[in-house]
């Protein structure tokens, strides 16, 4: 399985809200802060996006995919200084056919979904990515343009089935969007990372292999570069050092198994590259923030 299937198959991203949304006239709406991610595509018409933190509004088209991963709160709107309404009460009106119809609607078309992450710990990837990630559907546009029509088809039929069709196409948008962000290759972070040939090698490597006593002369020579050139660049690329990222990928790989089998500290301690307990408590510790023990009593269900 490559890096990417298997973060997101740790991660479990399960859409717990697809619907369309139609604006109409002058308008804003006020999202509050969210856990997991967000992923919407443009039908038609445009808008603003506006998220905590970042400077500058983004201006969205028909066609435009965005996806917000840092559950930062925002403001979607046609007109920004308007006083935004609050999504709640916008999402509670009436739907017609799966569609929120808001201000009459026929200005702005969109339809998405909210993720909600099996893993109590995917922050730790997601905060890796930017808080907006905007796709302007250049590569692989006849995929996400389905994948969206056909979410418009399933919302407005309501056939048999519909429910679960638009959550498959949701992860099919999600996918494709974490995709294209990677192959745009222009930023920061592991997923532009694994566009990269020498980056990806490495990354695989410690994907493929999470128990292997990786050092960075190893991973180095994996990627074909000298070690102080290959740590430059991870640290610039992935925005944290090699070791530092095997060992948060070891800790959600530990976080896993803790709630999902019935193996012992003796056991996974090992099968993720520690010789002893104490090694692995200390460093699950220091990057899941509380010990196995605490981490199985706080979050098993």
């Amino acid at each position: 399985m490559d890096p990417l299937s298997e973060v997101l198959a740790l991660l479990r991203p399960r859409s717990y809200v697809s619907a369309g949304f139609d604006a109409g006239g002058d308008w804003a709406v006020r999202y509050p802060p969210n856990i997991g991610i967000k992923c919407y595509s443009i039908v038609s018409g445009q808008c603003w996006l506006a998220v905590d933190g970042v400077p500058e509004p983004t201006l969205l088209k028909a066609g435009d995919c965005f996806l917000l991963p840092s559950g930062r709160p925002f403001v979607l709107g046609s007109d920004l200084s308007l006083t935004a309404a609050d999504s709640m009460e916008v999402v509670a009106a009436p739907r017609v056919d799966g569609v929120i119809v808001h201000n009459g609607g026929g200005a702005c078309m969109m339809v998405g979904s909210r993720f909600f992450l099996g893993h109590s710990h995917g922050e730790i990837m997601l905060a890796m990515l930017p808080p907006v990630v905007h796709l302007r559907q250049e590569a692989d546009q006849a995929a996400l343009l389905w994948s969206v029509n056909r979410m418009i088809q399933e919302l407005h039929g309501q056939r048999p089935g519909s429910a679960l069709m638009a959550e498959h196409l949701a992860h099919m948008m999600l996918i494709l969007a974490l995709r294209l962000h990677m192959e745009e290759g222009a930023g920061v972070g592991w997923l532009f990372a694994l566009a990269d040939r020498q980056m990806g090698l490495a990354l695989s490597a410690m994907h493929a292999e999470p128990a292997h006593r990786w050092t960075l002369q190893a991973l180095a020579q994996r990627s074909g570069m000298s070690r102080s050139a290959f740590a430059l660049k991870f640290k610039t690329m992935v925005g944290a050092s090699a070791m530092e990222y095997l060992t948060r990928w070891r800790m959600l790989l530990a976080g896993d198994k803790l709630l999902n089998s019935s193996a012992p500290l003796s056991v996974i301690a090992p099968s993720l590259g520690y010789e002893s307990e104490s090694a692995f408590s200390t460093a699950f510790k220091r990057v899941m923030g509380c010990s196995p023990r605490d981490y199985v009593r706080k979050t098993a269900p």
